[in-house]
């Protein structure tokens, strides 16, 4: 029987003891409240669903039933996010830590702690999905936290050649004379993709919050504490997990004096593409993916499809030349060869992009996702801000100065819309202009505060009040507390902290489905994921999902898979969510969703 090393076993049974409050098989009240807790100097909400239309009397037990206080409730009304009729409990005042029940109406919630450190947990979990995840490399279980989520490596020596052949499209790719060794990364998502594009923005959310934890002078995740294979090296675990990211990124970038045939300008709809020569030295492939879908399950060592390059877009050079400007400024004094193989990888690129502006993910190939953008505008910014923020040469102020979006209003980001992370840069990054940090700092308050002004639109009172729930809507509610959080870092106003708070509340369990979305946390947590190897709901020899896994969640706007279409039309936003593994739509994770989950896990642990 093989032990866990110490700190991983508070890891995952700090993850499960938190699960334990409150069983799953308990009878679901009506009261929906954050299944993990509440930290004693943070706002305490609780929402009731109730038809009621007069404010209802709750009070609050602790563990020996004694009575620590008593309200009535905001009614706040019908929600059409939720479909709900909606009270709102608030119980900022119950500060001491312990464990406590809300009673209300007849009705007494599962019981819940206040106390300290309760993010600590979830951060480490969500921190070590990335190492779960990570290609080229055996995942041990040491490392995992337990044997069943031990597997060998998948795809351990990846060089691979470019796609040749017809597209489904009819287009005619002729391949590549080179191949490059694209072993490491992170798989994507619920698939073995590897993506430079949906690689960059999770990339990048890892190095901020590293670089805002280096600023204020905490290091929660100093060498050894997140145990992985690199302990011990001297490089904090952070770094580490987001360097494995960053090599791979490296590594498909293309040769200099490399020509490729690609389209150039807007793709028609669904014709073959005409294909011109251009000097691709410097460009980024998009992907890297196997040639045909693989069933569900399919864990990544057994995967035996062929592994191939797909072809360079200027999207995907322009996230490589943003996370490794980024990376230059990070690593400088840690690592300066490093530093200044990123810095060197950043420059080409960037020029390699403004060489070749238009030259479009096509959406045409199967067995992998196509993250195909029309507007690259935003990752033109991104980039240019990096290197700006990282080098200080005048010629990324000024193109910087000129672009739209620089003074564009900010919304959150996701990996089509990145110029907030730009905005974020030039906020916070040391050596800005104080003109330029300050009109970014004006663009993220002010995002912030748009943000707030949803809260109270939205019955459960998150800072997100639409009825369009999109694919990966717990991310844009995450990302969108990211932002808070720098807005509260710039400011030190509260009020974007109790955002903040808010968002993470719905995540882990006040919305309308009493569920936590994030597993091994909370009394109803995410158990199947749509994933190739967490998938023990299809095979019961594999495992599920380890602790610290977020779902993409609700989606109203693309129910597109089997378990969706079921479920069409008949769904407040808030309701069309399933914890099903086929549920590709509503169900699957992905690398740029538990990115914002750590930084924000992280954020209300003190460390961001």
């Amino acid at each position: 029987m093989k032990l866990f090393p110490a700190c991983l076993r508070v890891l995952f049974f700090s993850a499960a003891a938190a699960a334990t409050i409150g069983a799953a098989s308990d009878p679901a009240p009506t009261i929906r409240l954050n299944q993990v807790g509440f930290l004693p100097d943070a706002p305490k909400r609780a929402v009731i669903a109730s038809a009621a239309t007069a404010p209802l009397a709750w009070r609050i037990v602790d563990a020996r039933g004694k009575t620590v206080a008593t309200g009535k409730t905001t009614v706040a009304g019908a929600d059409r996010a939720s479909g709900d009729h909606v009270h709102l409990v608030d119980f900022h005042g119950v500060t001491a830590p312990g464990t406590y029940r809300i009673k209300i109406s007849g009705q007494t919630s599962r019981p819940f702690a206040v106390g300290a450190g309760l993010y600590a947990p979830l951060a480490s979990a969500a921190l070590n999905f990335f190492y779960q995840n990570r290609a080229g490399i055996p995942i041990e279980a040491r490392y995992a936290g337990g044997a069943q989520w031990a597997r060998p490596a998948g795809h351990p020596r990846e060089v691979a050649r470019c796609f040749q052949g017809a597209d489904e499209r009819g287009t005619q790719w002729p391949g590549c004379r080179y191949t490059l060794d694209v072993t490491g990364g992170w798989y994507d998502a619920g698939d073995h993709g590897k993506y430079v594009v949906n690689g960059g923005i999770s990339l990048w959310t890892l190095q901020n919050l590293y670089e805002r934890q280096a600023a204020a002078g905490r290091f929660p995740f100093a060498d050894g504490r997140a145990r992985l294979p690199e302990a011990g090296n001297g490089i904090d675990d952070l770094l580490d997990e987001a360097r494995w990211e960053m090599r791979f990124l490296l590594a498909m970038q293309i040769p200099d004096g490399t020509r490729a045939q690609v389209p150039v300008g807007r793709l028609p709809s669904d014709a073959p593409l005409t294909l011109r020569a251009v000097d691709a030295g410097g460009m980024a492939h998009q992907k890297v993916a196997d040639r045909n879908w693989t069933p569900l399950p399919t864990p990544p060592h057994t995967d035996k499809e062929d592994r191939l390059l797909y072809p360079p877009t200027t999207g995907a050079t322009l996230n490589l030349a943003a996370t490794a400007a980024q990376c230059a400024r990070i690593w400088r004094s840690i690592d300066p060869a490093f530093s200044a193989t990123c810095l060197k990888a950043a420059k080409r690129a960037y020029r390699a992009a403004v060489r070749n502006p238009e030259v479009y993910a096509t959406n045409s190939f199967t067995g992998s996702g196509g993250y195909g953008d029309k507007d690259l505008s935003d990752e033109l910014y991104w980039a240019t801000a990096e290197l700006w923020a990282t080098t200080g040469e005048a010629q990324y102020g000024t193109a910087l100065r000129a672009m739209p979006a620089a003074t564009a209003p900010v919304g959150e980001p996701n990996w089509a819309n990145v110029a907030a992370l730009g905005t974020i840069t030039l906020a916070t990054a040391s050596g800005v202009p104080e003109a330029d940090a300050a009109r970014a700092r004006s663009g993220v308050i002010a995002a912030a505060d748009a943000f707030l002004t949803e809260t109270g639109r939205s019955g459960y009172r998150i800072p997100y009040a639409t009825l369009d729930y999109p694919w990966g809507s717990n991310s844009s509610i995450l990302n969108r507390a990211m932002i808070l959080g720098v807005a509260h870092g710039l400011t030190r106003d509260a009020r974007y902290r109790a955002g903040v708070v808010d968002a993470m509340d719905y995540t882990l369990g006040r919305n309308p489905l009493d569920q936590s979305y994030v597993s091994g946390f909370g009394a109803r947590p995410l158990k199947n994921p749509h994933h190739r190897f967490w998938a023990q709901q299809l095979d019961a020899s594999l495992p599920g999902p380890p602790p610290g896994v977020v779902s993409g969640g609700p989606n109203s706007t693309a129910m597109i898979d089997p378990v969706a279409l079921a479920m069409k039309g008949k769904c407040a936003p808030q309701r069309c969510w399933k914890d099903d593994a086929t549920a590709y739509a509503l169900n699957e994770v992905a690398i740029n969703w538990n990115a914002p989950l750590l930084w924000v896990a992280a954020y209300l642990d003190g460390g961001a």
